[in-house]
Parts: structure tokens; sequence; C-alpha cells
């Protein structure tokens, strides 16, 4: 796979260290959609949407794939933790023990290719959600 430039308007980092994505970078989104579809969608589904019954374990004891649309909880983070549970996946930033079917994306995707899904995800959010992760973002930063 050749993997696209997605240079000096990529997402930055603030004083304080914490990651920014910005989800109104179009070039970012239009890069971070085909990725989605190619990696994400088969858990997450091709509308955000996750998995069934999402919030109630399976009986090998791990949740279900969350969705990433409004409905779900991905909002809820800033994008720095976003970013390493896509890099590293679920299990390395939970206590030792704790299983998931959520691998991390290391050797896969290239760090600027997994801020450019987390744009894409964010990218369809509605604006108060939207809104409301900004908030959070800046207040992580703190």
């Amino acid at each position: 796979m050749v993997r696209p430039h997605l240079g000096a308007g990529s997402p930055t980092m603030t004083a304080s260290g914490a990651l920014i994505i910005d989800e109104r970078d179009e070039r970012l989104v239009s890069i971070g959609a085909p990725l989605y579809q190619a990696h994400c969608a088969s858990c997450h589904g091709a509308n955000l949407e996750g998995q069934p019954d999402w919030r109630r374990r399976l009986a090998n004891g791990r949740l279900p794939a969350p969705p990433h649309d409004e409905s779900g909880h991905t909002w809820h983070h800033p994008d720095n933790m976003l970013f390493e549970i896509t890099k590293y996946g679920t299990a390395a930033l939970l206590p030792e023990g704790y299983e998931t079917d959520m691998g991390g994306y290391e050797n896969i995707l290239s760090d600027e290719e997994i801020r450019a899904v987390i744009a894409y995800i964010k990218s369809t959010w509605p604006d108060h959600i939207r809104q409301r992760h900004r908030q959070m973002n800046e207040a992580a930063q703190r």
C-alpha cells in the first residue's frame, strides 16, 4: 500500500503535549475514510454503528466493538487516548489481563494514517458532539 503524504497541515501537538486532530481538515478526512472502511468497518460497522448489544459482554467475556458514531462513547475520550487505543490496542491501556478483540494498529497503519482515521470518525459526529469533544480536548490540555 502506498502511504499518502499528510504534510505539514497534519494534526498538531499543543504546548502541553496533547494531540489535537482536526476533523475539519477535509484532506485528512478524505484519507481517513477509506482507511476506516478497510481496517475498522468490519468490527465497528460501515456506518460507525458498532456491533449489536455492544454494551453486553459476549460469552467469552469480551465486549463487542462499540459504535464510533454519536451513540457510542468514542467522543467521550480525548484525541490522545483515541490515538493510543488505535495504535497500541485497548488492552495496552487497561490493567493487565483485560481481554479485548481490539488489537493495536502500530504495525499496520502509520501514525499519520491513524490520525486520519480518527479525523474521519470525528467528522461524522453532529456539531454539538464535536463541540463537546473539543471542550474535552481543551480540558485534557491543562
